[in-house]
């Protein structure tokens, strides 16, 4: 059983998807996808989004922008968010974290409302993100006394640093996905709070291809149970209390 937090420290949880091209786009397809929505979704709005690519050619490597341009819609709340685009869809969802029994429903329902109109042939691309903000009133904070995940500073460096960034790459399911783990400092957005903590972790399909679209929701399963798991390696009892743990 996951254990249940009364305040979890999720700030952010986004479920991607990219997809093999179906029916070729239309721009009709937005409005289409946002009519089945908009009972959950009213809030609209366009969303550019700035690729980069290279290619090679006798004058060498030549950079490339793309504009892509997406949909996004938003509830009422500005709490759960939809992205649209051609071979794309993002959901996501802000804090409070609702928990992953009323987060997987909104997957589920936005996954079939888009699988629906554009009729895509398969899946490049899943990803399962969580990312958690840990705050603290105090300034200096050891994170060895809450954290087992940290940057180890060895005794012959200064102990005291500044802003940080740390991560690893774990593999799961015989290397066909990856779990990216990282830990940063952030600036703390509750009034009092002068240190905080961001503890990302991104599980994606890293075989391209990897899973049809019918075992997507067992995948997102898997996914969320390995994200648990590890989150609950990154921290000690300490943390728990801080998160009042429901027992």
């Amino acid at each position: 059983m996951a254990r249940k937090y009364k305040r979890p420290p999720v700030a952010e949880v986004a479920c991607e998807f990219r997809f093999e091209p179906g029916e070729p786009w239309d721009m009709i397809m937005p409005a289409l996808i946002y009519d089945k929505l908009r009972e959950e979704f009213p809030e609209r709005e366009p969303v550019k989004q700035i690729a980069t690519s290279v290619s090679g050619d006798e004058g060498g490597a030549q950079p490339h922008l793309a504009v892509m341009r997406r949909m996004r819609f938003k509830r009422e709340d500005g709490k759960a968010i939809v992205e649209i685009g051609a071979n794309y869809l993002l959901a996501s969802h802000l804090r409070p974290y609702p928990g992953w029994e009323k987060f997987l429903p909104l997957v589920e329902r936005v996954f079939s409302t888009y699988k629906e109109v554009t009729s895509p042939k398969g899946l490049r691309r899943v990803g399962l993100r969580y990312v958690n903000k840990v705050e603290f009133q105090e300034e200096r904070v050891k994170l060895e006394d809450y954290f087992d995940f940290y940057p180890f500073v060895g005794d012959g460096l200064p102990q005291d640093h500044g802003p940080f960034i740390c991560g690893i790459q774990i593999p799961f399911e015989d290397d066909r996905d990856i779990l990216r783990l990282q830990m940063e400092s952030a600036a703390p957005d509750q009034p009092g709070n002068v240190t905080a903590i961001l503890l990302d972790l991104d599980y994606f399909l890293a075989r391209a291809r990897g899973i049809g679209l019918p075992d997507v929701f067992e995948w997102l399963k898997k996914a969320h149970a390995h994200v648990v798991e590890t989150f609950e390696g990154c921290i000690k009892d300490s943390l728990r209390e801080r998160f009042d743990e429901v027992k």
